[in-house]
Formats: structure tokens, sequence, C-alpha cells
């Protein structure tokens, strides 16, 4: 039977074969027994905070959570709807034992999520993932009368939360930091609906928000990080300074710059890894991204003399990196980035706030800021049909390095196995779209004769 935790908690069709009710009330009566088995809740009465994006069936969702753990003894804060970012700021600066986010991400409507967070507001070990997992539906001895949890809500979350981002810019900023900027704010119809414009406003700027009335069915339909047409039209139209794309739990971020075009997680990146490195606040000079940043990041880090760190596709091997490492930022280039001086999680607002305080700080354009990464073209070829685990095949590895000697430093190949389907992806960075994409086609050819099943 596949693990019914994946890469970022349980994930799928709510109210569907799997995520249901009765699934979500004993995730969370055995997340409770198994922290209590730890010792974790000894000494005190545990309390979780619960907190979820706008979602329909997040009602029913979140109220299923609350009342397992409150079956099991626990009491719960309910936090309404918050990004997910906040819910990990304030599992921490609450004290909380454990922190649950309703959440389906950047995914349409009809999908949602149940993640758990544990002390600090990190993301919970595999290993309690698991367990919590062997142990769903086990008999217990039920607490009664006054033992029973209780449940309350905490209408200030969003507030505290903004104010706590108001908090991670420079020492000496504060109100009016961001006077004189105007930015758009594209909310996905999310959970950064309150929280994105509120925190800017706090800061100064002056904000126009759209996609910020969530009905509960529209979340990242047409709009938001995966859909940023919307953003790019919205600034040249309201002669905005920059625009930022939030998605719908609010824990990414891309940008747009006063010409309306797009600026992505790797140039992201690369303006608050100089921002950090300029305050001596990036440790180790080390920026942490994954193997699909673009190599036009790899060299702009290059020439500023920041190492570039790279992992496996995922937020969660970032993470991983940057914890073992202690570095201070990581990324993704879908906008998810890392800033673990003040976050435990990517943090999308944190992100725009950093952005927009490094363009009030320098007097440049976005735009400007950006231009230290030239992108590259990068095409990416899907092949299906194929032994994926058969990708160190001697003639396919000779292929490959033949290709990569072709484009030397104006170029790379990446070759890599889908982690959920039987295929192997071809990516190419080269000068120009028609040199890559004809590097993809003959390595994918390869692939399809090399390693057909």
């Amino acid at each position: 039977m596949a693990r019914l935790f994946g890469t970022d908690g349980v994930r799928g069709l709510a109210n569907g074969e799997t995520l249901t009710a009765s699934l979500a009330l004993d995730l969370a009566v055995s997340a409770a027994r198994v922290l209590a088995d730890t010792g974790q809740f000894e000494g005190h009465r545990p309390f979780a905070v619960v907190g979820r994006d706008p979602r329909i069936s997040g009602h029913f969702l979140e109220a299923a959570v609350a009342a397992g753990l409150a079956s099991a003894g626990v009491d719960v804060v309910d936090l309404g709807v918050i990004p997910t970012p906040g819910i990990a700021y304030l599992t921490g600066e609450l004290g909380a034992d454990l922190g649950v986010v309703i959440t389906a991400s950047h995914n349409p409507m009809p999908d949602n999520g149940i993640k758990f967070l544990a002390r600090g507001g990190h993301k919970l070990d595999d290993a309690l993932e698991d367990a919590i997992e062997s142990r769903l539906g086990e008999a217990f001895e039920r607490p009664t009368g006054a033992a029973v949890g209780r449940i309350s809500f905490r209408s200030t979350a969003v507030e505290e939360y903004a104010a706590h981002l108001a908090t991670t810019l420079e020492p000496g900023s504060g109100v009016g930091s961001l006077s004189g900027l105007t930015v758009v704010l594209d909310c996905a119809q999310g959970a950064a609906s309150v929280a994105g414009p509120r925190a800017f406003e706090k800061l100064g700027a002056t904000v126009i928000a759209i996609n910020n009335t969530p009905s509960g069915d529209d979340i990242n339909d047409g709009c938001g990080s995966t859909h940023p047409e919307q953003l790019q039209k919205a600034v040249l139209e309201h002669d905005a300074d920059a625009g930022f794309a939030f998605d719908g739990d609010a824990d990414r971020c891309l940008a747009v710059d006063a010409l309306g075009s797009l600026v992505d997680g790797d140039q992201i990146m690369a303006v608050l890894a100089l921002a950090m490195r300029d305050a001596g606040r990036l440790t180790a000079s080390t920026l942490v991204a994954t193997v699909m940043s673009n190599l036009g990041l790899r060299q702009a880090m290059a020439a500023a003399g920041i190492e570039l760190r790279t992992t496996a596709v995922g937020d969660r091997y970032v993470l991983e990196e940057m914890r073992a490492g202690g570095f201070s930022l990581g990324g993704e280039q879908s906008g998810h980035v890392i800033m673990s001086e003040f976050a435990t999680t990517g943090d999308g607002i944190l992100t725009a706030l950093q952005v927009a305080h490094r363009m009030m700080v320098t007097g440049q354009s976005l735009e400007s800021l950006a231009s230290v990464v030239t992108r590259f073209p990068q095409v990416l070829v899907n092949v299906p049909g194929v032994d994926k685990n058969r990708c160190d095949d001697a003639e396919l590895l000779a292929a490959v390095a033949a290709e990569e000697t072709s484009l030397g430093d104006a170029g790379r190949v990446l070759l890599r196995p889908s982690g959920t389907e039987p295929l192997v992806r071809v990516m190419v960075e080269a000068p120009t779209v028609d040199h890559a994409t004809a590097v993809a086609d003959r390595l994918a050819a390869v692939v399809r004769a090399r390693l057909s099943l």
C-alpha cells in the first residue's frame, strides 16, 4: 500500500476516496497519541494550533481535525484563514505542541490537504508521520470530563502574523519604510487575501490588491503565482512599481517588474542573496537551490562570490540542506523562498516584503535588480514509456557527456527520472530556445532507444 503521507502531508480530492472527514479526525487522534507517547506532553496541558486556506472543504476538514485533537485531550486554538507560514510562525510563537495546516497550496479547489508541524513550526519528521499513519484507527482510552480538549478561536492571528512580518526588515526600518512604493498584490483568492495587503500597508506601501475576495471555490483559479498574467496586466494598468503573486496558501511568491515582465524565483533568490550578503546576513555566503534552477543563477552567484549549493527538486530537500548547513537562504525557481532567519518554511509575503525593501534601500527598480540573472532558455522534454531505473546506461551517459562538452559554459543538461511516473525528464539550457530544443530532442531520442520497456 502506498504511503499516505507525501512530501507535503496528506493531499488529495477533498471528500473523495481518501481525504475524508473521518480520515482527518483519525489523523488528528493518531498524531496526538504519537506525540503523547514521545513524552512531549508531560508536565503540561497539550495544545495545538490549526489554520487553513479559504477552500470550502477546509471548513469540515478543520472541524474534524479540531474534534479529533480535542477528543484526545489536546486543547485547540483555531487560527482561521491564514497563510501556511503564518501557522508555522504562531506554532512557534505560542509554544504549541503541534501545528496543523489545512491546505492544498497551489492545487485547484477540489483538492485539499492536511500537514502537521512540530514544535517551533518545523515540518514533522518522516518517522513521526510514519508512526501516525501506522496507528490510524487504533483503539485508545479516551479522556472524559475535564480531561477532554477545549477549542477556542484566535481572532488576532492574522494581525499578529502581519506584525511579525513587519519586523523582518533591516534594523531601523518599520512603519513607513515602504512609503512611496506602489505595489499590486495577486492574492490568488487564497490565504494571503487579508495578510498580504495588511503587511504591506503597515509599512506604508500603496497597495492594489486583486483576487483578494475568496468565495471558497475560486482559489488559484486563473490567478496567483501559477497564472501571473492578471498581475502583469494590473501592474501596467496601475503604473505600479512592482507586483507580487502568491499561491493559495501564500508559501511562494513570483514578482512582476514595472514593465510587466515576470521575475521568477531564481531572480528573486539572487536579489535577496545580494541583499543579505551586503547586510552580512547570508550565512557562509551560500545560497541553496534545486537542480532545476537556471544556469543564469549559478553564473550570477559565482560572479558575486556566492556559493550555490544544489539539491534534488522539492522544498523539503532545500530545507534539509539549509538546516544541515545552518544556511540562511534557499528556494526554488517556482518562487518557494525560505529565509531561515525569519521563517521555518517558504513565505511568499515575507519574500515580497524583502524584495520591495531592497528596491527602497537601493533606489533601483525591480527590473534593474533582477537583471543580475541572465536567464538561459530552458527546454524540458518528458520521455514516457521507458525504464527510468536505467538512467545509468553507458551509451546514454556518453550521449549526455557529448552534449555537455559541446555546450561548455553556455548551457547544461539534466537527466532526471520521474519520482512518480514511468518516464524520464530531459532538461536542457542553451543560449537560444532552438539550440536547447535541438539538444533535448536528440537526447530524448537516445532515452527512447536505450531505455524502452
